[in-house]
């Protein structure tokens, strides 16, 4: 497996959810829709290698968290 090319994946992955965040915001269908396919497309790209699936399920993780403290904070 490349590793450089799987974590430059992911950091431009980080970047798209940024700006989905931004443009469509994080309470959207759109964008929980665009993370779930856009992890799972990843996920089958590298063969649903190990590191790959844990890595994309805490970047899940994280975005869920980050989206239950927006959630605390209205």
């Amino acid at each position: 497996m490349n590793y450089k090319a799987f974590y430059a994946e992911v950091a431009d992955w980080i970047l798209q959810v940024n700006q989905l965040a931004v443009s469509h915001g994080m309470e959207s269908h759109k964008f929980w829709s665009w993370v779930s396919r856009s992890i799972g497309e990843m996920a089958n790209k590298y063969e649903n290698n190990q590191l790959v699936t844990r890595q994309l399920t805490m970047l899940f993780i994280w975005l869920d968290d980050i989206y239950a403290d927006m959630q605390k904070k209205k």
